[in-house]
């Protein structure tokens, strides 16, 4: 049952034991050769660039958009690409480029400095992004955890069609699926919790029906794409989402075109929050305490070249912590 409505902008509303939701969608023009777009970018408030100009934005890039160095502590970032590609440095030396559907799951734990750029490949054509990215909350006991991030790569990712509905499931328990082990200091790691992250293509005239939850369960539906979603007996337009309670749920799309959907949902962790930007922490104490020890060690430091790095023009890859690189696998 749909028990809320609200509009879709750049951030979303969410529910414990998620924090936030940004939905990035950005038409970004051909690359210049130095994987920002050409043309001027006069005009922008350049470094806090969040007003859509020319169909993108450059956020607090500089010269190539995204998201140069900032830190992060007592959470964890999950990040859905489905165009385009992000390219990942870390304080811990680590880095990637992934996209096209890949997914990155960063646990910040006691504290990273990462960057996430937008890199424009494309020298000839365009180079549209379109990505979730969401923040997790972490329990009290796993605040401080040591930082490192898991690699969904998209040929992994649990998929499934039925009746005209494509399923990609990214985590959790969903119509048969089962997802992706979340990393082991996530609240989604403990299937009792009942975290999952699910992404729904409707065909026009395509119905599914939702599962019943525990009630404890939070669960929150974006409808991101299309005309017209039916939720149980009551309708929401495009760029509209809601809050649903535990009980099962029917989701029809009457339209003659394509319906998109994420859903989020999980058990809350119920603890106090305190939260200053790039920090989220229990109490006001360890907030404080957080920002002293970023001040004082910068999370490792940045070992990098640049605030904003790019890796040239290679294909999708990571490079861990400890050194060993994975490659994306090659679809056949």
């Amino acid at each position: 049952m749909l028990i809320s409505t609200f509009e879709l902008g750049l951030h979303w509303p969410t529910l414990d034991p998620f924090l936030f939701c940004a939905c990035h969608d950005d038409r970004f023009p051909r690359g210049n050769g130095e994987f920002g777009p050409v043309g001027s970018l006069e005009g922008r408030q350049i470094g806090n660039d969040f007003m859509t100009k020319d169909g993108f934005r450059m956020y607090h890039g500089d010269r190539i958009p995204g998201f140069p160095v900032h830190p992060h502590r007592g959470f964890e970032t999950i990040t859905l690409v489905r165009e385009g590609y992000i390219d990942h440095a870390d304080s811990m030396g680590a880095a990637g480029r992934y996209g096209q559907g890949d997914v990155q799951w960063m646990t910040a734990g006691k504290g990273v400095q990462h960057s996430e750029m937008f890199p424009l490949l494309n020298t000839d054509a365009d180079n549209p992004v379109k990505l979730f990215q969401l923040w997790l909350n972490l329990p009290s006991y796993n605040k401080l955890v040591e930082p490192d991030f898991t690699m969904f790569w998209a040929e992994a990712i649990p998929k499934k069609n039925s009746e005209g509905v494509e399923i990609t499931l990214i985590t959790g328990n969903f119509f048969g699926l089962q997802g992706l082990p979340a990393p082991s200091a996530s609240w989604a790691k403990e299937p009792d919790n009942q975290v999952s992250i699910v992404l729904l293509e409707l065909a026009p005239g395509s119905s599914i029906n939702l599962e019943l939850t525990n009630s404890e369960v939070n669960r929150m539906l974006y409808f991101y794409e299309g005309e017209k979603l039916q939720v149980g007996d009551k309708f929401l337009s495009k760029q509209n989402g809601g809050k649903l309670d535990f009980s099962p749920v029917l989701l029809h799309n009457p339209a003659k075109t394509l319906g998109k959907v994420l859903i989020l949902q999980g058990k809350p962790i119920n603890e106090p929050i305190a939260q200053q930007g790039p920090f989220v922490m229990n109490t006001r104490d360890e907030l404080v305490k957080a920002f002293q020890d970023y001040q004082t060690n910068q999370f490792g430091g940045w070992p990098w070249s640049m605030r904003d790095q790019v890796h040239g023009q290679r294909g999708r890859f990571a490079i861990h912590k400890d050194g060993h690189e994975e490659l994306a696998p090659i679809s056949c």
